[in-house]
Formats: C-alpha cells, structure tokens, sequence
C-alpha cells in the first residue's frame, strides 16, 4: 500500500479492521442465532462511524469521540442491554489487538480486550481506515480538486497504483472474516453482527459539500462501494451476519436533499463526513429489527 501511505499522507478517521488468525473456514454456521434479551452484555466495535462524534453528549475514553448519540447507545436503550462501547474514532486494524492512542487522548487498550465469554452480543463496523483510504478521500482528494474541477485529479494520481489498491481492498474481506472468527473464539456464544457503511457519495450529480472534482464523484462512490462489499464478503466468509446500511441509505448521501451524512460544513451536530444522527437512529433501527424480539 505504497501509494497510500507516501503519496497520500493525509488522512481522515474512520474505521478499524484488522489482520488476525481466526478459526478455520470449515466452522459450522450458526443455524438459529441466540435471542437478545433485556439485560445482556453488548459489545460494539468500531471506529468513528461507530463512535459517532458529536452528535451527542460525549462518552467514553478521551479522543475517541464516543457519544451518546451513536447506535450502540440508542440500540443499548432500546433493548435494555449492558453496553460495552470500545469505538474509537481513528481505529486501523491494529487498533483491535494493540493499543491506540487517539487524538486528543490517551491510549486506549485493544478493542478485543472488551470480549469476554459471557458477551451475548457483538457488532463490529471495520474496513475504511485501512490503508488510509477513506481519509484520503475525504482529505487528499478534496485537496487536489482546486487543480483540475472538473476533471479527477484524485482518480489519476491513484491510477498508477491501481493494481496496489485493487489488492487492499480485496484483502479487507479476509481482514473482516478474521476480524469475526477473533471475535467468536473470545466470546463463543455471542451473536456477531458486521455493520457495513452507509452511502456518503452520491451516484450522480455534485453538490458545495462535496467538494471534489466531478470525475472524482464515481471514483470516490465506486472506492466506497468496493469497501462495502468486501465488509459483506468477510461476514459471509465468517459466517457471521451482516446489516446492509448501504441499502438503507440510498438517497441520504452528502449531497442529497436530507443527507444522513455530513459535508464540509456540518447543518448541527456532527463531524465532517461523518454521520448525522438520523444515521445512526437508522442503523439502531436495523439492528433492532435483526436481533431484537
């Protein structure tokens, strides 16, 4: 991932996934996933799609912008649930099995650390800082639009690592998959759920809050949508479950009329890029719908 990490220096929060042995592929999958009920332990995974920043009162360890607005939370108080919430905005891989010092913050302990054999219920959103390459997105590619609008500047400078990048995000499916097993061998009787991302850029059209070149719009939606299979890819390969916010999300990106994510410019409480609450209410309400009564 040479071209991200020299030529593409900058990057934004956004997720955790990780690169771990896991248990073999030939595991049973479960047949009748286990009933969430009032009082079990919940533990929620992820990174600052997850953590929700600032679109609640904040929680959590310092710097990794938990809030209380965010799904685990509201998905937690509806069910009545004892939650664990280790989200951290920033989180790679790494952050699930070593220790991650946020900005702003302190060192956090590996998100694994939180599973125990008597959790019940596991969720894990992962794959979009790897490589840095929501970030660069987000950052890079925004940056580079001033010097050709209306052509894709950002599609082009990543053209010649195209085979590179291609293989990273490919190899998320893996990271996801090991992700899940890791997950299932500390807490073997929980139900795993992989949570995939929502739609941030548009299909068609441009808008202010997006300010990328316009040939970057299908490069950048196209980047995303290759994430988000892979997400899919590694929770079937797990034989975990899998909850499509993508689907869900259609019609709410950044440039949307009533966008469910943030631009440049926040309209309320959220980060740049990041969630809006409405999100995060639709991504606890999928999960609800799947693991609830």
């Amino acid at each position: 991932m040479k071209w991200m990490r020299s030529r593409w220096a900058v990057a934004a929060c956004l997720a955790p996934v990780l690169g771990l042995a896991g248990c073999g592929d030939d595991e049973p999958a479960d047949t009748a996933p286990p009933t969430i009920e009032a009082g079990d332990r919940y533990v929620a995974i992820g990174d600052s799609y997850t953590s929700g920043p600032r679109i609640g009162e904040t929680s959590g360890k310092p710097g990794c912008e938990q809030t209380t607005g965010n799904y685990p939370h509201l998905l937690a108080a509806a069910l009545d649930l004892d939650l664990v919430d280790v989200s951290c905005g920033g989180a790679t891989t790494e952050s699930l099995t070593e220790s991650q010092t946020p900005p702003n913050g302190k060192p956090v302990a590996p998100q694994l650390d939180a599973l125990t054999t008597d959790t019940d219920l596991v969720t894990l959103s992962i794959g979009g800082n790897d490589g840095k390459v929501f970030g660069n997105l987000v950052t890079t590619c925004v940056g580079l639009a001033s010097r050709d609008p209306e052509g894709s500047p950002c599609a082009t400078l990543a053209g010649s690592a195209d085979a590179e990048l291609a293989s990273a995000i490919a190899g998320l499916a893996d990271k996801v998959a090991d992700a899940a097993k890791a997950v299932r061998e500390r807490a073997p009787e929980a139900r795993v759920v992989v949570i995939g991302y929502p739609q941030v850029f548009p299909a068609t059209g441009t808008c202010d809050e997006l300010p990328l070149a316009t040939g970057d719009y299908p490069f950048a939606r196209d980047l995303m949508q290759r994430i988000v299979a892979a997400q899919e890819a590694g929770a079937e390969q797990a034989r975990v479950e899998y909850v499509d916010v993508w689907a869900a999300t259609d019609g709410r990106d950044i440039c949307a009329d009533e966008p469910w994510v943030a631009g440049i410019t926040p309209v309320g409480r959220a980060l740049s890029y990041h969630p809006y609450a409405a999100e995060q209410q639709a991504v606890a309400d999928l999960l609800q719908a799947r693991v609830g009564d």
